[in-house]
């Protein structure tokens, strides 16, 4: 059986701590959890984008392009 569970930052190594002393539980990192890296960098370009300094473009206009150039190699 896998469950998933919420559990505050400042209790998580506690928490952790005593699932450790249980030999019935096996514990795997989360292979779907998102790189910390690519966090910063989505934040980083958040940031951009709300001070004015990052343009966006709506979705639509941006796959015509990404798909153009797609084609076009």
């Amino acid at each position: 059986m896998k469950i998933t569970l919420e559990i505050q930052d400042d209790r998580f190594e506690t928490f952790l701590e005593f699932i450790r002393t249980l030999d019935y539980v096996s514990i795997k990192k989360d292979e779907d959890s998102i790189p910390q890296w690519q966090q910063e960098e989505v934040n980083r370009r958040l940031e951009l984008i709300e001070s004015g300094s990052m343009k966006t473009r709506p979705w639509e206009e941006a796959k015509k392009g990404i798909f153009k150039v797609t084609k076009d190699n």
